[in-house]
């Protein structure tokens, strides 16, 4: 007993000095050995405590000693907790553990900062349309500033799940449906998130989620089945996963769908194999909210059996369920796991805790000063504000009617015309809603005493009124107006016929998209269409500011309505960041980055498609016996890739180095962009490429290069990008990542449509 007692206080001891080791001493192997001193010191209990990852409510400040949870930490049964908000509780909660639990180990505290903190920044989506990396990489930076100064360590963010069916309402939260795109993002946001040196008390861990596929649900239905071949997989979703990994995130979490039959809580193909041993993760993995729990519904087995089937597949931390604080201990016992499997995951969790530098300083995250400074101050927004007037996409502008001139009278008309909660957009758990900036209040700032707004609802964002109560959650009510269609619309009209110009703010509502928010109709509400069509009767001069968390099916407005703007969520300077570009303060330099579709039967539809054997013809409509439909053409409503600008960009000839290379050589390839227009602008330029003949079939065309470019009026630039073998392998039918020699084209232009093309031979 004496020898025992030695040994705990010399390993405590041990952690104590290892934990004051300076950062740069803070390499794998000290880290590995701090959480191994730590691990000899855990009883089975406390191990899968650490394991146990439960929600944290919202406990009172002052009494969250006394709390259910509490009482669970002192017993060291809890690994970390999440959406927990404000530094003072959060403090008051690490207190507990690392003075109140028997070995004081502190605890993780994550939350859902997607798109921002409490200074929020357009959806994911949104974001995604800016194609401009460095921005990207500053709305997370600024995320992790404002929750780390808020006690939060840990980000349940980016998520990459590449989507290519807009019906799945969570395409809001990713960037799109194209993998390169994809693994730039992911890399750009954990950059922001995670920073050079996670033990900065400004920088919080990241978790890329969710692994894996689940941007792709049979018939756009969230957490439905997803089946799909493993060169699809690699070649076509798997990128930004892997790209997250490669840029070193802390976390991975499990996605809630099955992989080839097997759930991906349970999956040790997906979890092990793929993940620790082909790719070197060497974070922790946690589930979704109650995903092994879910594997019962699977049909995988009770409790036991499932939380079994995790641990062995590889997981690591369990989100809610508390099937591994509850079943392991038994399943041990029983021979279904084996001590080494529990050490190994909770010893990941203690790296994470360690590479956090919470052993260290468990109060870091919760410093109330810098609460009271760093979060939604005035530069924090400012940049939202920037950012956001860049992820708009002006989608047609028939007679240049954008910019509008500030001076009469406008006619501001719809749902979303002055609805702050709205702007966020979906995840946004931690915004101030109330003091988002409406569109009525963007336009107001802008205009000053310069012109009058006269503002009329004419419609409630869906006509149902029980299915608008589905979608008013989360503290963003639709403010549904009880007077009959036709009252509101004749209201709108009189508006409008008082007016010189009508913004009509139309679309979805923020929770319309997002989790649990898939739509089998993509198209506008009826109601809503009623009311264009009516204020396009007066003959005034109409702008459809398009308010969206997905791709919609808008082919009516396209062809009817002269304007259309689409604004997507853009956070909390949304009204004011739409105003800028409104009024031409800003020039819409956003490009689209999923697919529009003409209508909801084409869905899935995306740019990088393969040809069919019976591909229709280029230009054509229709042909018997040919891959196309009888009622509506093979076209994309608006393409990969587009957006216009109020200038106008014209695009040179391709230049390349060399036609025929050999080898390990670099193709250079450049193209001259004029800015043929009267306004300076930016311009997203585009590279593509195609594989012509390849040993499995290979898309049609392959994003591969972009640049986002500055033009002053009347100015040319030369834009180069650059291309080696690597960018030209892909994985074949034996899922080996190689290249094949032949012929490739090359494919450069403004959007994944409208290309200029060169063709080159690799030997």
């Amino acid at each position: 007993m004496l020898n025992k007692y030695i040994l705990y206080i010399l390993l405590l001891g041990w952690i104590s000095s290892s934990c004051s080791t300076s950062v740069s001493n803070n390499s794998s192997d000290n880290l590995e050995a701090r959480a191994d001193s730590v691990l000899a010191l855990m009883t089975l209990e406390e191990k899968l405590g650490q394991l146990n990852l439960p929600v944290g409510g919202d406990i009172t400040t002052g009494e969250a000693g006394s709390s259910d949870i509490a009482v669970s930490i002192k017993a060291g049964k809890v690994g970390g907790l999440f959406n927990l908000k404000s530094a003072e509780k959060i403090r008051e909660i690490q207190r507990v553990a690392v003075e109140e639990s028997r070995l004081k180990i502190p605890l993780l505290f994550g939350m859902d900062v997607i798109h921002g903190y409490e200074t929020l920044f357009p959806i994911p989506l949104g974001l995604s349309s800016t194609w401009d990396m460095k921005l990207i990489e500053q709305s997370a930076r600024i995320a992790a500033i404002e929750a780390s100064a808020d006690g939060i360590n840990w980000t349940f963010s980016p998520m990459v799940d590449v989507s290519r069916d807009p019906r799945w309402g969570r395409v809001s939260e990713g960037n799109g449906e194209d993998p390169y795109l994809g693994a730039k993002i992911a890399k750009a946001m954990i950059q922001g998130y995670q920073g050079d040196d996670l033990t900065l008390a400004n920088t919080i861990m990241a978790c890329v989620k969710h692994f894996a596929l689940y941007g792709a649900p049979e018939a756009g239905r969230d957490y439905n089945s997803v089946d799909m071949s493993r060169q699809r997989m690699f070649n076509e979703y798997f990128l930004p996963y892997q790209a997250a990994v490669e840029a070193g995130v802390g976390s991975v979490m499990t996605s809630f769908n099955d992989i080839d039959g097997i759930p991906a809580s349970g999956n040790k193909w997906l979890m092990t194999d793929l993940l620790r041993d082909q790719w070197g993760f060497d974070g922790f993995v946690v589930t979704d909210y109650t995903a092994i729990n879910e594997m019962i519904a699977h049909g995988m087995g009770d409790l036991q059996q499932v939380s079994a089937l995790a641990l062995n597949a590889g997981v690591d931390m369990d989100m809610v369920g508390e099937g591994f604080l509850t079943t392991l201990a038994k399943s041990l016992e029983e021979g279904k796991i084996t001590k080494k499997q529990i050490d190994v995951a909770v010893k990941r969790m203690l790296i994470a805790k360690f590479r956090l530098g919470l052993f260290d300083d468990p109060y870091k995250y919760a410093d109330p000063e810098r609460s009271k400074n760093e979060i939604f101050n005035a530069e924090h927004r400012a940049i939202a504000r920037n950012i956001a007037a860049q992820s708009l996409v002006l989608l047609k502008n028939e007679g240049d009617i954008l910019p509008l001139q500030k001076k009469g009278t406008i006619a501001l008309i719809g749902p979303m015309a002055d609805n702050r909660e709205n702007m966020a957009g979906t995840w946004s758990v931690a915004g101030r809603f109330a003091e988002s900036v409406s569109l009525k209040d963007g336009l107001e700032k802008a205009l000053g005493d310069q012109a009058n707004i006269i503002l009329a609802r004419g419609a409630n964002v869906v006509p149902d009124a029980e299915y608008e109560a589905r979608v008013s959650i989360f503290g963003k009510p639709t403010y549904r107006d009880e007077r009959s269609e036709d009252l509101l619309i004749k209201e709108a009209v009189a508006a409008a016929n008082k007016s010189d110009v009508v913004l009509m703010a139309m679309g979805e509502s923020a929770e319309m998209s997002g989790e649990a928010a898939s739509r089998s109709d993509i198209e506008m509400p009826e109601n809503q269409r009623k009311l264009m069509q009516a204020l396009l009767d007066t003959g005034k001069p109409v702008v459809l500011v398009l308010f969206t968390g997905r791709p919609l099916a808008i082919k009516w407005e396209s062809e009817n309505v002269p304007a259309i703007l689409n604004v997507w969520f853009a956070g909390s300077e949304a009204g004011d960041a739409i105003a800028d570009v409104l009024f031409g303060d800003v020039n819409p330099s956003g490009k689209l980055t999923a697919t529009f579709p003409q209508n909801v039967g084409q869905v899935p539809i995306f740019y990088n498609q393969k040809n069919t054997g019976r591909p229709l013809p280029d230009g054509e409509w229709f042909q018997k016996f040919r891959s196309n439909y009888l009622d509506v053409s093979n076209d994309p409503l608006y393409p990969f890739g587009y957006g216009l600008s109020y200038t106008q960009f014209e695009y040179g000839d391709i230049q390349i180095s060399n036609k025929s290379l050999e080898g390990d050589r670099k193709l250079e390839v450049s193209i001259q962009i004029k800015n043929t227009g009267e306004r300076d602008g930016l311009e997203v330029v585009q590279l593509y490429i195609r594989d012509l003949v390849a040993s499995i079939t290979r898309p049609v065309k392959e994003l591969k290069g972009f640049e986002k470019v500055p033009l002053k009026a009347g100015e040319t630039k030369t834009v180069k990008f650059e291309l080696t073998k690597e960018n030209l392998k892909f994985y074949n039918f034996d899922i080996d990542f190689v290249f094949e020699p032949g012929e490739f084209d090359i494919m450069v232009g403004p959007n994944s449509r409208d290309l200029k093309t060169a063709r080159i031979e690799w030997k």
